[in-house]
């Protein structure tokens, strides 16, 4: 086999190494990073905005071509079920977590937010960190979308601009009295809770449909829709004004 090209044949001649920016990596964690897994979401999606993260590689099965000689090997990013049975990238703070969850997968060296752009293309729901560790911490559809994005995330029921779609949605509607913002992790993780006074006297096909109206007028704005990762409505009664 000529050593001018590689074992698919290709040569090696007019190719070019780039640096990826990672060359003095040992792999070690960055102890902040870790640290800010402990904390609250904000705390640790803003670490992960500018962090090292290490992508899992595995080699596919490699054939061999009629003369007995390998033929080209390729790498494929590892894909697993998350928590909940969505599709996820597995993403490590340093060789060690990935060493305790694979001792198979090589790692890639990237930035989160570089990591998370991939996690897109593969079409995954999640990016899980440190899988299976004390500080495992799963970044949710619209937090994956902030950090692809670089985009400081923030919990949707915070969120100036959600709020302000919420407003829009409901201002033509002239039974909501009132709609506030509320968070609804008690319902499930990243759930925004609308809480809506209505006038009295409706029934609750009417209530059913105004719900609708909102959820299916926020449904079509694609930037608050990966903003938000579930919806659920309450009612409040409306006050009235105090007699003069």
């Amino acid at each position: 086999m000529s050593h001018d090209a590689d074992s698919a044949g290709l040569p090696w001649a007019g190719r070019e190494v780039t640096g990826t920016g990672f060359e003095t990596d040992d792999g070690t964690a960055d102890p902040a990073l870790r640290a800010a897994l402990a904390h609250d979401e904000r705390t640790w999606m803003a670490a992960l905005a500018h962090a090292r993260v290490l992508v899992p590689v595995v080699a596919t099965e490699e054939g061999r071509d009629e003369d007995g000689v390998d033929k080209a090997a390729s790498m494929a990013t590892v894909i697993v079920q998350g928590p909940q049975g969505e599709r996820a990238l597995p993403v490590f703070t340093g060789l060690d977590s990935l060493a305790s969850w694979s001792s198979a997968a090589r790692p890639s060296p990237v930035l989160a937010p570089v990591a998370a752009r991939a996690a897109i293309s593969e079409e995954c729901d999640v990016l899980v960190v440190d899988p299976g560790s004390g500080t495992e911490v799963v970044v949710r559809p619209s937090m994956l979308w902030a950090l692809a994005q670089h985009q400081d995330w923030q919990p949707a029921h915070t969120d100036p601009f959600v709020a302000q779609k919420v407003k829009g949605a409901v201002r033509d509607l002239e039974p909501v009295v009132d709609v506030a913002l509320e968070d609804g992790s008690d319902v499930g993780a990243g759930v925004l809770r609308v809480v809506i006074a209505l006038t009295p006297g409706l029934t609750q096909d009417d209530i059913r449909q105004i719900a609708t109206t909102i959820g299916e007028r926020l449904a079509t704005d694609g930037e608050v829709r990966a903003r938000i990762d579930g919806l659920t409505f309450a009612l409040r009664a409306a006050t009235t004004p105090a007699a003069e």
